[in-house]
């Protein structure tokens, strides 16, 4: 191939208008507006003779997991929270994360006064390696916070047996996996806890929001007073401008409720969920079959045992010396320009990312020995930190375009390839 890489002033491989996100359905302006003119925009607010969107999402959401129980929350963070001390984590307790992961896997359990135990990731699925994971525990240890990272999850079937012979219960964060199938079953509903993130980009969205899931009745309970002040909502009947959510706590919390815009949002969007996976679905596999045929490009692929896959980020594992020797950074600033969609790197491992600095919040400074046990640096994680050196991501809404979308992004790998000398580092 002869030319010139876009970066350097040559024609890109493409100028498609890529699929934009959040995408709202036809229902959303007139879901938001029954919201705004019901006289009620939160749980907390007064009765108004009807079930809240809240309410209905919750429901919905449940069924929609095959589950008994979901207590929706204003972000994913929140949900990480209650879920830990709904399962009674807290001062002193340690908590198990992978190390490759969005930084508020581990400031969730900081939160909580708990400390995040760093541990490294599956080269293959970038999830949270079972042999690590068991060679990690200790007497001090009180639970296990897996993420499904990306597009695979993290090895259910080992880990709930980790989890079982160790009297450990296991939180599966969903954030990046809204309705993803592990052998048949949605992940988030195999652990003690799922957790889930609808913030304006995951793959189901309402800008901002959360939720947790749960069989377990008692949980739930806990669940639902922990992120509404410890009230419970009421038994019996209701008059207008009485109260729903009622002072009958078992528990203290806070108030992480779900606006009713929020829930109404995700309602719509719940409603186009699988379809969507579907698309994406299709297209990864066409992505990847094109992507395989270029050397030193290998897409991460789910894990066998991954019977719905989900993409919130497309993955792909970079052999740099086909491209140069470059650092990855360089090869993503070519691919951008290239493609007009951002492609970057995977998320820094935790022991080396600057969003994860424990020190500079003086909450933390409980004692010399808990500053020193939180502290990220004192980790090794070898394949955390060389995932981040070879891997680039790039985000899910591209894979709701069409075919010639799919190939419009291997091409633009082909030619950065191939005119690699031209990278400016």
């Amino acid at each position: 191939m002869t030319g010139t890489l876009a970066l350097m002033g040559g024609r890109p491989v493409t100028d498609l208008a890529w699929p934009q996100w959040p995408r709202p359905q036809a229902d959303a302006g007139t879901l938001l507006t029954l919201a705004l003119e019901s006289g009620r925009w939160a749980l907390s607010g007064e009765w108004k003779g009807h079930r809240t969107n809240e309410q209905r999402f919750a429901e919905r959401f449940a069924a929609y997991n095959e589950i008994g129980h979901c207590v929706p929350t204003a972000n994913g963070t929140s949900a990480l929270t209650i879920a830990l001390e709904a399962l009674e984590v807290g001062a002193d307790d340690d908590v198990l994360i992978p190390g490759l992961t969005w930084v508020a896997s581990a400031s969730s359990v900081l939160n909580v006064n708990a400390v995040p135990v760093l541990v490294d990731v599956d080269p293959e699925t970038l999830c949270i390696d079972p042999d690590a994971l068991e060679a990690a525990i200790t007497p001090r240890t009180r639970a296990i916070s897996v993420v499904h990272l990306y597009c695979s999850m993290a090895d259910m079937d080992r880990i709930l047996d980790i989890g079982r012979r160790h009297g450990l219960p296991v939180i599966e964060d969903c954030a990046q996996a809204h309705g993803a199938r592990w052998n048949g079953r949605r992940a988030g509903t195999m652990g003690a806890i799922g957790t889930f993130s609808m913030q304006q980009t995951k793959l189901l969205t309402a800008g901002e929001g959360g939720a947790t899931i749960t069989d377990d009745a008692w949980l739930a309970d806990r669940l639902f007073q922990l992120r509404a002040d410890g009230r419970r909502l009421a038994t019996g009947s209701l008059l207008p401008r009485d109260m729903e959510l009622v002072e009958n706590s078992s528990v203290m919390g806070n108030n992480y409720c779900l606006s009713e815009f929020g829930a109404a949002l995700l309602l719509d969007q719940l409603a186009v969920l699988d379809q969507e996976h579907q698309d994406r679905a299709a297209n990864a596999e066409l992505l990847t079959r094109l992507l395989e045929k270029i050397p030193g490009v290998r897409p991460v692929r789910p894990a066998a045992s991954v019977t719905m896959p989900t993409y919130y980020h497309y993955a792909i594992r970079l052999d740099l010396r086909e491209f140069g020797g470059k650092p990855l950074r360089a090869i993503c600033r070519a691919l951008r320009a290239e493609l007009g969609y951002p492609v970057q790197p995977c998320y820094p491992a935790l022991n080396a990312n600057p969003l994860y600095q424990p020190h500079t919040k003086r909450r933390y400074s409980i004692s010399a020995d808990h500053e020193r046990r939180i502290d990220p640096a004192g980790y090794k994680l070898p394949e955390a930190t060389r995932a981040h050196e070879e891997v680039l991501t790039m985000h899910h809404p591209f894979l709701l375009g069409g075919e010639g979308s799919m190939e419009a992004v291997a091409a633009a790998f082909s030619k950065v390839r191939t005119l690699v000398s031209q990278v400016p580092v």
